[in-house]
């Protein structure tokens, strides 16, 4: 900051205005908007998987559910076709409830 005098014979400091670092970006491009709420909704769709399992008794059912569900997030993690990631996250989701539903009916989860 370079300080300027003014008439009063005070001085007013005025901050310079730095360029956005992308460094925190790392070569990386930004998220648009819609690819930031695709990811927001996949990311809520995980962290759902990730609670419903917790509450399955077995410990080997439950690493079966969790094993599954980071092979698909894993498999499709470079997917940045939006109508595809769309698609995704519905079928994901199905699959979730099917998971769900049939752990209900056959007594794993309550």
């Amino acid at each position: 900051m370079k300080p300027q005098m003014l008439k009063s014979g005070m001085f007013r400091c005025y901050a310079t205005v730095s360029t956005p670092s992308r460094s925190r970006l790392r070569g990386k491009n930004p998220l648009g908007l819609d690819h930031f709420v695709q990811r927001q909704r996949a990311l809520a769709l995980w962290k759902d998987i990730l609670r419903s399992t917790a509450s399955i008794p077995d410990a080997a059912t439950k690493k079966d559910m969790r094993d599954f569900a980071r092979a698909e997030f894993l498999q499709h993690r470079n997917v940045t076709d939006l109508a595809h990631i769309r698609y995704l996250i519905s079928l994901g989701k199905t699959q979730y409830d099917n998971m769900k539903s049939s752990l209900f009916n056959s007594g794993i989860l309550s």
